[in-house]
């Protein structure tokens, strides 16, 4: 039997997972129910997360908008906000959130910020620049699309996340075989495309920003850092912020500000991904959501933005903080990616933990595998071992201080024979 709420101010947030789990204290701080719906696989959800549903005052498990507004309804509660916290389900969010009256981004453009073949035609209808790109529904038309887009090129599915299921297609050989490409995405949802899409070689950025009245405020930019210039699948080796005076940033920034108002984004966070080539900025992606780690726990740590609380208030009706004074950082912040790109293997141990520790500007340690747990290889950032936050008084600090760690752990990884 479902909950009766009947009358009950309410907030629903949309698949609080991980980190979004941030936003049910604030909602019962103000006095209100807590909605969760989960829209991944129940299975999914209970295995990846399993303390989920601590905090909810109901969890919901259902795909389908027809089921979720059901289930909404049989509980009667005053709903005052829909939250969107992943890209799982920001286009349901804002769904709902126009049946309801209630503040958001639209329903018009919504699957436009969610599903990257739609994200491509909307940015291109708007003069958006982005990759040339193919969409196919059969990985046999991959090899065929490559022909159109030229090399290297990426497959990716068009929906999911977290750069589970992309490859790297450097020469025609690659698009040969392609069996062991992922069928479901990061959410645990089947693919039922794929993106044949230009490899745009140049410095990759991710632009955080907060809107009000369709005025975005940029919180802060991140790049994407590599060791080295070879073309790559998997963006995340190492994190840093850089700083207004940094030569892309106002590109980035003024580029990032046309994307979202293509998008019909108007309200409340987003992160945004980028390349810079040649002067140029071209769309990797748009979320119209708070960004995942490392950039969630740098706010957290060393900024005066909460970015839960603020996000809320945005969905409430309100302004937030940023719309009125700038975020102000007392730290330039970054994060390792300690990746296996090795072959699978049992892990054996990961040296040099206790001393990463204890090493300055070290915030936050995340350790993914334990002894004798099969690795596989690093294809995604839910299959990265270890991941460091780091802080420091200035950039090139920064920068010093994530080589360190790097340096510093090492991954012993047994083959499996």
């Amino acid at each position: 039997m479902t909950r009766s709420l009947s009358g009950t101010p309410a907030v629903v947030l949309m698949d609080p997972f991980g980190p979004n789990t941030g936003f049910k204290p604030q909602v019962d701080e103000r006095g209100m129910a807590v909605i969760s719906v989960y829209t991944m696989p129940p299975g999914h959800v209970r295995t990846r997360w399993p303390d989920h549903a601590v905090g909810d005052t109901v969890s919901i498990y259902a795909a389908e908008l027809g089921e979720i507004r059901a289930r909404l309804a049989e509980l009667g509660a005053d709903i005052r906000a829909v939250v969107p916290t992943s890209d799982a389900s920001v286009d349901k969010a804002d769904t709902l959130a126009e049946e309801f009256a209630l503040p958001g981004n639209g329903a018009r453009r919504a699957l436009a910020r969610r599903d990257k073949s739609v994200m491509r035609e909307t940015a291109a209808l708007a003069g958006v620049r982005i990759p040339r790109y193919v969409q196919v529904e059969d990985v046999s038309e991959i090899a065929g699309a490559t022909r159109q887009v030229g090399f290297p090129a990426f497959v990716k599915p068009t929906t999911g996340g977290g750069s589970h299921g992309v490859r790297l297609l450097s020469r025609p050989q690659d698009a040969e075989d392609l069996s062991a490409l992922h069928r479901t995405d990061h959410f645990g949802q089947p693919v039922e495309a794929w993106l044949v899409e230009q490899y745009v070689r140049g410095r990759e950025l991710g632009v955080n920003a907060f809107s009000h009245d369709g005025l975005h405020h940029v919180v802060d930019v991140w790049e994407y850092r590599q060791p080295d210039s070879r073309d790559y699948s998997f963006p995340y080796w190492e994190w840093a912020q850089i700083s207004p005076d940094d030569p892309d940033w106002q590109t980035a920034t003024d580029y990032v500000r046309e994307v979202l108002d293509a998008f019909g984004v108007r309200i409340g966070p987003s992160h945004t991904e980028i390349k810079i080539s040649a002067g140029d900025a071209y769309l990797i992606e748009v979320g119209a959501r708070l960004p995942a780690y490392p950039m969630i726990d740098a706010f957290l740590a060393h900024s005066d933005l909460d970015p839960h609380r603020q996000t809320l208030a945005c969905r409430l009706g309100e302004a937030p903080k940023i719309a009125s004074a700038p975020v102000r950082f007392d730290s330039f912040c970054g994060a390792n990616a300690i990746r296996n790109d090795g072959p699978a293997g049992r892990l054996v141990e990961i040296r040099g933990l206790d001393t990463v520790e204890r090493l300055p500007g070290v915030d936050k340690l995340v350790v993914s595998y334990r002894t004798g747990d099969l690795v596989p290889t690093t294809d995604s950032i839910r299959t990265i071992p270890v991941m460091v936050s780091v802080s420091a008084p200035n950039r090139e600090e920064l920068v010093q201080r994530l080589a360190t760690v790097r340096d510093t752990v090492e991954l012993v990884i047994e083959p499996v024979r």
